[in-house]
């Protein structure tokens, strides 16, 4: 869907240029863009690299079981059928989105779905369908703690106060992760009965 919409986008931009007279300055705005994308690209190269290179040294050095053990008393209420490789994807998945590395949760993301994907039990099925849409919803939901990114970007804006944002953040991403949880619940209800 989106690569047809992108290229009418382009399309009608360039068309309301060529009929204002303003050619000239879609063409600068695509240059001087491509380049300020490029810049920006190799400022969040570095950062990128730190958090991606803790997150597998965390994994590496064992602490992704720890914790893992750690928020399995919490997190067995709420995803049900996964063993132990599948918790750790969780819990490294959720752990990168705690602190707003989203590129890096992905990997541990595919992980987990993939863990819940095989069922050696009849009748689990259910169960890790359920539990699925809930690591889904807790994915999307994002809950970010330090949303790396985003100070990144506002570093490399020039903000006085990148971290500035960080109360609004914390708010809205709990409200985020309610409200998900909320519908799932409505639409699992729904599906009962």
């Amino acid at each position: 869907m989106m690569n047809r919409i992108w290229p009418l986008l382009i399309l009608a931009a360039v068309l309301c240029a060529g009929i204002t007279g303003r050619i000239e300055e879609v063409g600068s705005g695509m240059m001087n863009g491509a380049a300020q994308a490029v810049t920006l690209s190799l400022q969040l190269l570095g950062g990128m690299a730190l958090w991606s290179g803790l997150l597998e040294v965390a994994r590496q050095s064992g602490l992704t079981r720890k914790l893992a053990q750690g928020v399995r008393p919490i997190l067995s209420r709420f995803l049900t059928g996964i063993g132990e490789k599948g918790m750790q994807a969780v819990s490294m998945n959720l752990i990168a989105n705690l602190l707003g590395m989203g590129n890096a949760a992905t990997p541990f993301g595919l992980q987990a779905m993939q863990r819940m994907r095989s069922s050696p039990k009849e009748g689990e099925n259910t169960r890790l369908c359920r539990s699925r849409a809930r690591f889904v919803v807790l994915n999307t939901a994002s809950v970010q703690i330090i949303p790396t990114t985003v100070l990144f970007l506002r570093q490399a804006a020039g903000s006085k106060n990148p971290a500035g944002i960080l109360p609004g953040v914390w708010v809205t991403t709990l409200f985020s992760l309610c409200t998900a949880c909320l519908a799932l619940w409505l639409i699992q209800k729904g599906r009962k009965g």
